[in-house]
């Protein structure tokens, strides 16, 4: 990544370092926090996560509360595993963001 691309994908992948375990956003929320309009965008930097264990990708979910499904370091099962074995309960397939969501 070059100039300002490579600048917007250290500020995404520094909110992502800040989410606690047991903790998600969506990627609108942070996008929000970034100062950046575009989820998809939050998306593309994370599926290129340089490195997955500093910047823990797996508690970014959609605005419903789903885990992605092309999650990019072994796809939906391990995210949503990930995530269980931080204490995060899913219900139908969703977690209840008002209990789990992180805030900025």
């Amino acid at each position: 990544m070059r100039g300002l691309m490579k600048t917007k994908a250290q500020k995404i992948l520094k909110v992502v370092s800040k989410i606690p375990e047991g903790k998600v956003m969506t990627y609108g929320e942070v996008a929000k926090a970034c100062g950046l309009s575009c989820p998809r965008y939050i998306g593309f930097v994370l599926h290129n996560n340089p490195d997955p264990a500093k910047y823990s990708c797996h508690r970014v979910v959609n605005f419903q509360g789903k885990v992605a499904k092309s999650y990019a370091f072994g796809g939906e099962n391990i995210q949503r595993q990930k995530l269980e074995e931080e204490g995060i309960v899913f219900c139908d397939n969703k977690i209840d963001l008002k209990k789990y969501s992180f805030h900025m």
